[in-house]
């Protein structure tokens, strides 16, 4: 478990300080606001959705570690993701972090699963205080895809 938690710490220092796809992308047509009382996180999600895929997804906001590299990190896995597969791996990833599944074991085939990298969220569930930190921008992503004016809030 050591060598997952090194490589935790790692992937989500390494997106926390150099986060990637910051900004507004050209010609986003959903966005959605979200808030994590808690930990101070805000984020703005800005999704550009052709006929039912991503074709862009970029944040703006500032949150703690956790936050900003799961917003990072979320970018990464869901550009060119059809609606539907984004929402199975939200589904998944949720899952992951607040403990409804097992923690992939190292080595084990298939590990990783569609979450590739964000597998190594897999450590926030051992503190059910990051989840909510972990999980905003995925809920805030889903409240631009539905285009919901309400801001999203961790509370």
């Amino acid at each position: 478990m050591s060598d997952l938690r090194d490589l935790y710490q790692e992937v989500i220092l390494d997106h926390s300080r150099q986060p990637r796809n910051v900004g507004k992308p050209a010609g986003a047509n959903r966005h959605a606001d979200g808030f994590n009382p808690l930990c101070g996180d805000r984020v703005t999600i800005h999704v550009r959705v052709e006929e039912g895929v991503i074709r862009a997804v970029t944040f703006e906001g500032t949150g703690c570690a956790i936050s900003t590299a799961s917003c990072s990190m979320m970018t990464e896995a869901l550009a060119g993701k059809t609606l539907g597969e984004a929402q199975a791996i939200f589904e998944e990833f949720h899952d992951l972090v607040t403990g409804k599944s097992a923690v992939p074991a190292p080595g084990e085939p298939g590990e990783l699963g569609a979450l590739g990298k964000l597998a190594v969220f897999a450590g926030v569930r051992e503190f059910p205080i990051r989840v909510k930190c972990a999980t905003l921008a995925w809920h805030t992503l889903r409240a631009a895809v539905d285009q919901k004016d309400d801001p999203v809030s961790t509370e």
